[in-house]
């Protein structure tokens, strides 16, 4: 008999024991409530609490990822868009998680979205296009500004995809194309008008110089006579046409 209470008195007291011992992990925290009054939080490592009296909740400290869901916005100038982001959230006071926020999970989710549609409904498309990173910072300062009460740092918010309705992806291709267009048009008569800017620099020094023709007729022979070609067509300076001309004027004379 007596052997009976020995091995229910053992019982008891190693039961105690493990509802008293706690072991938490480096990236927990364990707030601690005594009779429903807060006591603070403990951790990492091992400690006790007193059983029956004492309750222990777990918090992670790691950071979340949390994707949020495709939200429909109207920019300002009245666009409709498909967007979604992603969130980056961490636990910084463990207490103030378990205390102040019932889900700070599902909280910093309806934030999320909730911003996320206030925030590009004020921008316009090109904005929200061209300045996604002032966009993101402006998300994670609101963001970040409502989940600091709860103990949660939103580190940083990233806008994923911006979905366009068909007809205005249509629309931006043909004008990214007519941009396209105008740029070759630009340069084609900027390279056209840097060359007729050198063909005046050289007319003038051929005006000053009238060797420069023979050399440049020269050098052109010189070009034709490589080509392998039957016909060869033998340009005659103007200049070579009025020495015959004035010679014959002579002679007749």
């Amino acid at each position: 008999m007596d052997y009976i209470y020995l091995a229910i008195g053992l019982f008891l007291l190693f039961t105690i024991i493990s509802m008293s011992v706690r072991v938490v992990s480096e990236y927990e925290r364990g707030v601690i409530f005594r009779l429903g009054r807060l006591i603070g939080a403990k951790g990492p490592g091992l400690f006790f609490i007193i059983p029956f009296i004492d309750r222990m909740v777990k918090v992670d400290l790691r950071v979340v990822t949390m994707d949020v869901p495709s939200q429909d916005v109207i920019t300002k100038d009245n666009v409709t868009v498909r967007v979604n982001a992603v969130v980056y959230f961490r636990v910084v006071n463990p207490t103030d998680v378990v205390v102040k926020v019932l889900d700070h999970i599902k909280a910093t989710s309806q934030i999320s979205q909730t911003t996320l549609r206030n925030v590009l409904g004020q921008s316009e498309l090109d904005e929200l296009l061209s300045k996604r990173e002032q966009l993101n910072q402006t998300l994670q300062e609101i963001i970040d500004e409502h989940t600091d009460p709860w103990g949660v740092k939103v580190s940083t918010v990233e806008i994923k995809d911006v979905e366009l309705p068909e007809t205005m992806r249509r629309s931006m291709a043909r004008q990214a194309e007519a941009e396209r267009e105008r740029r070759a048009k630009v340069i084609h008569a900027d390279g056209e008008f840097q060359a007729s800017a050198r063909l005046a620099d050289a007319a003038n020094v051929i005006a000053k110089e009238p060797v420069t023709l023979q050399l440049r007729y020269l050098q052109t022979l010189t070009e034709i006579a490589t080509e392998k070609s039957s016909t060869i067509v033998f340009p005659l300076p103007i200049d070579m046409l009025n020495a015959f001309t004035k010679r014959e004027n002579k002679e007749s004379k």
